[in-house]
């Protein structure tokens, strides 16, 4: 097996040799041509691609042509995240159905409509008869998200009509993959742990009298147990992961599928993929890497000198994973700072109090109060920076004891609100199919026959 192993590694070298020789762009050619890398304008601002009246990302002002840093401020349907996260505490309720119908549907609902949703939601939260053992249990993946999109795109099957694009439609299918998604990421995790790491698995019943974040923690929890504040920071992490604009690669990647007409189950699908990738979803993952080697590496955490210099390295390539990036800093759109951060760091103080954690969150704190400085002294970086979301999430849901397989696929249990409600907005008011343009660089080449053609 292992000669036949080295035959295969060189054909395929030996294949990527012949691409890579017949492929390529110069990087200059994107600045003659006017390509926009990434669907981003020079100044960085996001190439215009559509209309939305789901979510605002509001990050900096322009001025003659400038972008000036602002304080970051995210609006589901116009109505400030913060307000939606004060009532919740205030009112010690759950927020995320809340949240779910808002982006939905476009207005908060009445304490009727949400009692209705919120039993509909639980009412559809288990999977179809047989779906864990036929779908989960008999093709087990490594990979949480992995399965669960396979899971989304089986589901196709278990509906009696799964083509049909009618706002009716789109809308129960909707609903449905909200309420379900969670339970397939959780059965997912417990048959991996079996699988893959030798553990036990264990399925409760479910109980559909619970919030979508108590769900959660009972099916990951072997004594199926949970405080109520554990609950609700967990559901205060969701309404804050809900929605992000239309222009993010998960929601634009629901969109250009719901363009061209498909079915839910696919454009879902898709956007499970595209979170996926460790350029979008899986930051908060390597935000845990670069804490962990951190603590490993730094004696004295109160020290901010030797914090300092740690960082330093970490900017310098000579520690962490050699990339130069201090992960959980910098975005696309905010600056002076990311709301979400600033909720999730002001609500977490508590519950770390409560695990015993406040040291490590201390050390959160000043390596978000250093690293500005470091980019600065080290790189010569001038460009406004902040702490976003993924530098507090992980550590968020450490406090929680949820496991780092989770941290991506609890993103996407969350974000699935605002996947669904750009989706029915496309599929209802886009009326084109999404096809941006390519220049082709290849010139015209008369065809050799085979007889003829060199090696």
């Amino acid at each position: 097996m292992s000669v036949q192993n080295d035959v295969k590694k060189e054909k395929l070298s030996y294949l990527c040799e012949e691409y890579r020789r017949h492929n390529g762009f110069n990087s200059s050619d994107y600045q003659t041509y006017n390509v926009k890398r990434g669907l981003r304008n020079p100044d960085g601002t996001g190439v215009m691609a559509g209309l939305t009246n789901i979510c605002n990302v509001h990050g900096f002002m322009m001025a003659d042509g400038e972008r000036v840093p602002d304080q970051g401020k995210l609006t589901y349907r116009g109505i400030d995240v913060n307000d939606i996260i004060n009532a919740c505490i205030e009112e010690n309720r759950f927020g995320f159905e809340e949240t779910a119908w808002l982006l939905l549907f476009g207005s908060l609902p009445t304490k009727s409509q949400l009692d209705n949703f919120k039993n509909t939601l639980g009412s559809l939260r288990e999977l179809p008869e047989n779906f864990v053992e036929d779908m989960i249990m008999k093709s087990p993946s490594k990979d949480i998200m992995n399965k669960m999109g396979r899971s989304v795109l089986a589901l196709y099957s278990f509906d009696e009509n799964p083509d049909d694009t009618s706002l009716e439609n789109i809308m129960q299918q909707s609903i449905k993959l909200i309420a379900s998604l969670p339970t397939a990421m959780t059965c997912a995790y417990q048959v991996k742990k079996r699988a893959f790491d030798k553990d036990s698995m264990f399925f409760h019943p479910i109980d559909l009298s619970l919030s979508t974040s108590e769900s959660i923690l009972r099916a990951l929890r072997p004594d199926m147990q949970f405080t109520d504040s554990e609950a609700k920071l967990l559901d205060l992490c969701m309404i804050l992961h809900a929605e992000h604009g239309g222009g993010n690669n998960s929601t634009f990647s629901t969109r250009v599928l719901s363009s061209s007409g498909t079915d839910t189950y696919s454009a879902i699908s898709a956007a499970i993929g595209s979170l996926k990738g460790p350029r979008h979803g899986g930051a908060n993952l390597r935000v845990r890497s670069m804490m962990s080697d951190l603590k490993e590496t730094v004696k004295n955490w109160s020290d901010e000198d030797e914090i300092y210099s740690y960082l330093s390295s970490l900017v310098r390539k000579e520690k962490g994973d050699g990339s130069g990036l201090v992960y959980g800093f910098g975005h696309a759109i905010y600056t002076l700072s990311d709301p979400r951060a600033v909720i999730l760091k002001r609500t977490a103080e508590k519950l770390a109090e409560e695990k015993d954690m406040l040291k490590e969150f201390e050390l959160y704190k000043t390596v978000e109060k250093l690293t500005p400085d470091v980019l600065l002294n080290v790189k010569g970086s001038s460009k406004v920076i902040c702490a976003n979301v993924d530098f507090y999430s992980g550590f968020v849901y450490d406090m929680l004891g949820i496991p780092s397989d989770l941290f991506t696929p609890l993103f996407a249990v969350s974000r699935i609100a605002g996947w669904c409600a750009h989706r029915i907005e496309e599929a209802a008011y886009g009326g084109r199919i999404i096809r941006p343009a390519y220049r082709s660089m290849v010139k015209n080449k008369k065809y050799i026959p085979i007889a003829k053609r060199n090696l």
